[in-house]
């Protein structure tokens, strides 16, 4: 399957890093922790967009494999 950029935008301000086939939010950090407000960031882009699946991503860490984190809204 292609992967196809999509940029949402809500009115009040908020702006998804990716929407991935209309299902995942996957949010980008490069941050050297990541905080409790990234995970309730990433859950408002969630409920805001009625989306069940979200990935939050820290670049900032040296295996990548330990730094996505799998956030669900109502599952």
């Amino acid at each position: 399957m292609p992967f196809i950029y999509k940029e949402v935008k809500q009115d009040i301000g908020y702006r998804l890093d990716l929407l991935v086939e209309e299902k995942v939010i996957v949010e980008i950090k490069a941050v050297e922790n990541l905080l409790p407000v990234h995970f309730a960031q990433l859950l408002t882009y969630l409920q805001l967009s009625d989306k069940r699946l979200g990935l939050l991503i820290n670049f900032n860490s040296k295996t990548l494999k330990n730094s996505i984190h799998r956030v669900v809204n109502n599952l």
